[in-house]
């Protein structure tokens, strides 16, 4: 297959395609994209819409795959790949452009090691002609895909971790982010100490860096923002990335239920069963006065649209926010009360 058209666009959430939340690591995404690349490739997916799918997993496991590409995407989302994102103190900024080859197929076999597995993987290869009695008797599987497993084994150069340096593991920690921040958006400068090589590329020594995190409106906890290669340098090693994972905290007022919000209101009987007016002071400090006309029942919501969390995605758009309601009721009432509530109230 040859799939080098336009290619769709993998609803701009990579994570979505590939079925793994924000939180998941590189051998996560590996994972991902082996059993997704599986299931929808063309050669063996007849399905509508098959070869759309196979495309979009191969960009997002492009982008997913490069430390720079998804810090810059988990971030900025798909604009600030194709558009850039301006340098500022701490960051060094990303000249933008990125757009994906268009062939999934290329993908696809740098990760299997081979064109097409679906061919070759249970192909019986026998012995070319000119070749010894002993040579032709023995006949191999898969033998472009390096063996019965369909993995690639080179060798040479390179092919042994050993050969050259290996990349430290990711050191992550944790982002504190109030949900007014989350709401409104905000920059956090946060800085560190790393050890960094001297100029004889043996002896370390610590330096400070400040690193500035642009929080956009509506991220979420487990959202992951990349530094690729700011940890420790060494000899023959490749500094880890360093890696701050969103935490949300709780809130006095609010609780967040994906994009939305949620408000409980204490009110009384009276005004549960007369209706009432309640006041919701909001993230960006404005005030609501919200008509309830409706009675008030212990399974009662009040929904409210576009008011709950920007949307990160598109942050012109936010979720609901939903007003659940505590009743009190009275401790006491005296004959004359109960007798106006029996006539007030249906049997």
């Amino acid at each position: 297959m040859a799939a080098t058209a336009e290619i769709p666009s993998p609803s701009s959430d990579y994570y979505k395609v590939l079925g793994i939340d924000r939180s998941a690591d590189d051998a996560g995404v590996k994972k991902a994209y082996r059993r997704m690349a599986l299931k929808y490739h063309p050669e063996k997916n007849l399905t509508k819409g098959a070869i759309h799918q196979f495309m979009a997993i191969g960009e997002a496991y492009d982008v997913l795959t490069d430390a720079k590409r998804r810090a810059i995407y988990d971030q900025y989302g798909p604009n600030g790949l194709k558009n850039g994102v301006p340098a500022r103190d701490g960051f060094e900024g990303y000249p933008g452009g990125y757009q994906y080859h268009g062939s999934p197929d290329e993908t696809f076999s740098q990760f299997f090691g081979g064109k097409n597995p679906f061919a070759d993987f249970f192909a019986v290869h026998t012995a070319t002609p000119g070749m010894s009695d002993s040579a032709s008797a023995a006949p191999t599987f898969g033998a472009k895909f390096g063996g019965l497993h369909g993995m690639s084994r080179k060798t040479g150069e390179g092919s042994n971790p050993m050969n050259g340096p290996v990349q430290d593991p990711p050191v992550e920690n944790e982002l504190l982010l109030s949900l007014e921040e989350l709401y409104l958006g905000t920059v956090k400068k946060l800085k560190i100490t790393r050890r960094v090589l001297n100029d004889d590329n043996t002896t370390t020594s610590n330096t400070e860096k400040l690193l500035t995190i642009d929080v956009r409106r509506g991220w979420r906890s487990g959202t992951r923002v990349t530094f690729p290669r700011e940890g420790d340098q060494g000899p023959n090693k490749i500094p880890a990335d360093i890696v701050f994972v969103v935490k949300e905290v709780p809130h006095p007022h609010f609780q967040r239920v994906g994009n939305d919000l949620v408000y409980a209101a204490n009110i009384s009987l009276s005004k549960a069963l007369t209706g009432s007016i309640i006041e919701v002071k909001t993230l960006d400090g404005r005030l609501l006065k919200i008509p309830v006309n409706e009675t008030v029942h212990p399974d009662y919501v009040k929904e409210l649209q576009n008011e709950g969390m920007p949307i990160s995605k598109d942050a012109d758009k936010r979720g609901r926010l939903l007003i659940k309601f505590t009743i009190s009721f009275p401790t006491y009432l005296n004959d004359q009360q109960k007798k106006l509530l029996r006539e007030a109230l249906p049997a």
